[in-house]
C-alpha cells in the first residue's frame, strides 16, 4: 500500500519525531510504500530511508540513497521509503521555541498570519505534487496544527486520511490561542476519517477545545510503540559493555575530520558561533567523556531521558538527588538530553553543590525565565516550596549528601533514539518527572522493555502507562510507578526512587519480568503500523476508543 505521511519536522530528538520514524521504519518492513514529508536535512542517516528529496532548485528533485543495513540483511523488506523536504523558504513554525538548522525556527504563536499562511500553502503544493506523482491510498497528518489542514488542502478527495495528535500542539499552540487557531485545527480534522491519541487523557482535552460532538466518535487510541526487539534486558556484564560500546562508537565519531559527518558538522558550527546553530546538533565526544564517567558495575544508575526545558521537570528530579544519595550514595543521575534549560539545571546543580542555598532560591525564582531568557520571571512553584522547607537539622545534611551532585549527576547531552537501547538495560531506574501533560510516555515503556522501572509523575498520559504497568507488578512496586506532581514532588520521587534502588533482589527480579511482559504483550511498532492503516482507511472498529 502507498501511505503518505505529513510529519513537518525532524526525524529524532524529540517524541513526535521519533514516533514518525518508527511509524516509517515499521511500515517499511511490513512492505508498504511511504512518502514521508518532513523537514529533516539528514533523512539518509536512518536506515529504513531509500531516496530523499526536495524542491530547493524550483524542482522536485529525488535521489536514491542505496539502502544498506544490518536490520535488513538478508531479509531485505518489498517496502519503500522516500523523504522529502518541501521548500518552505526561511521560517520553520513550532510549538516550542528552539533552533534548527538552517531555517529559522519561531513559535506560532509568535508568527504572524501571512507567515503562517506561506507555511501552509508551501506544504500544500508539495502534498498536491507528490498526490499527482504517487497516488497514495492513505495517508496521515500528525499534530493538530498544520499538517491535517495541510492534507486536507493537498489531498482533496485523492486519498483517505487519519490524524494522529501528539499533544504538543494541542496544549502549547491551540489551547493558549483559539481564536487563532481553532480554525485550523477544525478544518484539518473535519475531513479525517479517524484522529488517533496516545492516551485518554489528551483525548479528553482535545474534545474539550475543539467542543465537536462528533469528533469523540471518530477518535481512538494509537500510542507510540515501542521496538521490543532492540529495548531488551541485558545481564550486568553485557549491559556495561553496551554502555562501554556506546561510548567508543561516539569517541570515534568525534575523531573524524571537520567536514566528514557528524562530527563535522559539530566543528563547522562551534566555530561559527558561540551555540551551535541547531540545538538537535551534538557535540558527540563530550557525549563519549559522560559516559565514560559511568560504572554500571559499581554505580546504581538511574536515567532521565527528554527535552531540557522546564516544563519537562527536571528540577525536582535535581533536586531530589541529594535525597537519594543520603541513602544511595552509589545512585549516580544520568541525564540524557538537550534543550533550552540545560544551563539553568547546571547551574542549580552548582549552587547545592557549593552548599550555597540563597542562589538556588535566586534560580527557583527565575524559573522559565531562565529558558526563555526573558526578564519577567516565572518562578518553580515546586522546587521553590521544598527549599522553603527545609530546616536547619535537615537542610545540613541535605547540603553534605549534596556536595557530590557534580560528581554524581552526568549530562550527556542529546543520543540518538538508536542508542538508548544501549545505555538504558545498565540503568536501574529512569524518571519521567514532567509538570506539563504528555500524551504518552513512550520513553518510560522504552525502560519497562529494559526492565528498567519507570517512575513518572502522575498525570495525562504517563498515569495511563505507569496504571498498565501496575498490573503486572508486586503491589509495593506497582505504588513507586508514579509521583502526585505539588509541593511534596521532590520529596516523593526520592523516596519512591530510594525504595526501589534498596528493595530485595527477588522482589525487583520479579517487578522486572512483569514489566518486560507488559510491554512486549501491548505495544509494538508492527501493531502501531497496523493501526494506523486502519484509521486512515476508516476502519474504526479495529481499534480501541479513548
Amino acid at each position: 500500500m502507498r501511505v503518505l505521511i505529513f510529519h513537518g519536522y525532524l526525524l529524532g530528538g524529540t517524541g513526535s519525531n521519533v514516533y514518525n520514524a518508527r511509524l516509517a521504519e515499521a511500515l517499511v518492513g511490513l512492505g508498504h510504500e511511504v512518502h514521508l514529508l518532513s523537514q529533516d536535512r539528514h533523512p539518509q542517516d536512518h536506515a529504513f530511508v531509500d531516496a530523499v528529496g526536495d524542491w530547493d532548485e524550483g524542482h522536485l528533485r529525488v535521489r536514491e540513497t542505496h539502502r544498506v543495513h544490518r536490520a535488513f540483511a538478508g531479509s531485505a523488506p518489498a517496502g519503500r521509503c522516500i523523504v522529502y523536504r518541501p521548500n518552505i523558504g526561511g521560517l520553520l513554525p513550532v510549538y516550542v521555541a528552539d533552533r534548527y538548522e538552517g531555517i529559522e525556527a519561531r513559535t506560532f504563536a509568535e508568527c504572524t498570519d501571512q507567515e503562517i499562511g506561506a507555511y501552509i500553502d508551501a506544504n500544500v503544493g508539495a502534498v498536491r505534487e507528490l498526490v499527482g506523482r504517487v497516488r497514495p491510498e492513505v495517508a496521515l497528518a500528525n499534530h493538530l496544527v498544520m499538517g491535517p489542514v495541510i492534507l486536507a488542502r493537498g489531498l482533496g478527495r485523492a486519498a483517505p486520511y487519519a490524524v494522529k495528535v501528539h499533544g504538543s500542539a494541542l496544549e502549547y499552540t491551540v489551547k493558549p490561542q483559539p481564536e487563532r487557531f481553532l480554525p485550523f485545527a477544525r478544518e484539518g480534522l473535519a475531513g479525517a476519517r479517524a484522529v488517533l491519541v496516545g492516551s485518554r487523557h489528551t483525548a479528553l482535552s482535545l474534545w474539550d477545545a475543539l467542543g465537536d460532538p462528533q469528533l469523540e466518535k471518530r477518535t481512538r487510541l494509537g500510542p507510540p510503540g515501542v521496538d521490543v526487539a532492540r529495548f531488551t534486558p541485558r545481564n550486568p556484564a553485557e549491559a556495561a559493555k553496551g554502555v562501554r560500546a556506546l561510548a567508543e562508537r561516539l569517541r570515534e565519531i568525534s575523531a573524524r575530520p571537520p567536514g566528514s559527518g557528524e562530527a563535522g558538522a559539530v566543528a563547522e558550527a562551534s566555530a561559527a558561533v558561540e551555540e551551535p546553530a541547531s540545538a538537535f546538533t551534538r557535540d558527540p565526544g563530550a557525549a563519549a567523556d559522560a559516559l565514560e564517567r559511568l560504572d554500571p558495575a559499581e554505580d546504581a544508575l538511574v536515567a532521565f531521558v527528554g527535552k531540557l526545558i522546564v516544563s519537562k521537570g527536571v528540577d525536582l528530579m535535581i533536586a531530589a538527588w541529594p535525597l537519594v544519595l543520603e541513602r544511595v550514595p552509589t545512585a549516580r543521575l544520568v541525564v540524557v538530553g538537550f534543550g533550552a534549560y540545560r544551563r539553568g539545571l547546571e547551574q542549580l546543580c552548582a549552587a547545592l553543590a557549593s552548599g550555597d542555598v540563597g542562589q538556588a532560591r535566586e534560580l527557583a525564582l527565575a524559573g522559565r525565565a531562565l529558558e526563555t531568557q526573558s526578564a519577567e520571571p516565572r518562578p518553580l512553584r515546586h522546587l521553590l516550596a521544598f527549599l522553603n522547607s527545609l530546616d536547619a537539622d535537615e537542610l545540613g545534611r541535605y547540603l553534605a549528601a549534596a556536595g557530590a551532585l557534580e560528581d554524581r549527576v552526568v549530562f550527556t547531552g542529546r543520543l540518538e533514539h538508536e542508542e538508548l537501547p544501549e545505555l538504558l538495560p545498565a540503568c536501574e531506574a529512569l524518571i519521567v518527572p514532567s509538570t506539563f501533560p504528555e500524551a504518552f510516555g513512550m520513553v518510560a515503556a522504552e525502560a519497562a522493555a529494559c526492565g528498567v522501572l519507570p517512575i513518572s509523575a502522575a498525570h495525562s498520559g504517563l498515569a495511563e502507562v505507569s496504571e498498565a504497568l501496575a498490573g503486572a507488578l508486586p503491589p509495593a512496586v506497582a505504588e513507586w510507578l508514579s509521583f502526585p506532581v505539588d509541593d511534596g514532588a521532590v520529596r516523593a520521587l526520592a523516596a519512591r526512587l530510594v525504595s526501589w534502588l534498596t528493595a530485595d533482589g527477588a522482589l525487583r527480579s520479579r517487578a522486572r519480568a512483569g514489566l518486560v511482559e507488559t510491554v512486549r504483550e501491548r505495544w509494538s511498532w508492527d501493531s502501531v503500523a497496523e493501526g494506523v492503516i486502519a484509521a486512515a482507511s476508516g476502519e474504526l472498529d479495529r481499534l480501541d476508543g479513548a
